[in-house]
């Protein structure tokens, strides 16, 4: 197991690394523009924002992960709505049987509760 935790540190500490030298060879600032420059004209209003390159790609990149985690949540909402559903039943199914034993049947079998006469046939 402790090749694991060093293999793991290993790798986090070469996605790090990778990360650190992409925003330091990415450091040009660039411009945002929200509207094409003509549309803009047209419409009267332009927003721009200048901010490095690197902060652009991991943006994105952030942007993209939450984006995907999102859709995938929504998407799961069917089978997590199904799950909650089986679980109530089983809970529901679970009391009955305990109602159906009873405490004056712990000790007996379920079989001879039945023959005697103490059990319920459905």
């Amino acid at each position: 197991m402790a090749i694991l935790r060093y293999l793991k540190y290993t790798f986090l500490f070469v996605v790090a690394l990778g990360l650190v030298l992409m925003a330091m060879a990415n450091r040009e600032t660039v411009v945002l523009e929200v509207i094409p420059e003509d549309l803009a004209a047209w419409f009267g209003i332009q927003y721009a924002i200048e901010m490095p390159l690197f902060v652009v790609i991991l943006g994105g990149v952030m942007l993209g992960i939450l984006v995907g985690f999102v859709w995938e949540w929504l998407r799961e909402h069917r089978h997590r709505a199904e799950a909650k559903t089986q679980k109530r039943t089983a809970q529901a199914l679970e009391r009955e049987v305990q109602t159906l034993k009873g405490p004056a049947r712990d000790s007996q079998d379920e079989i001879l509760a039945l023959v005697d006469g103490t059990g319920t046939a459905r």
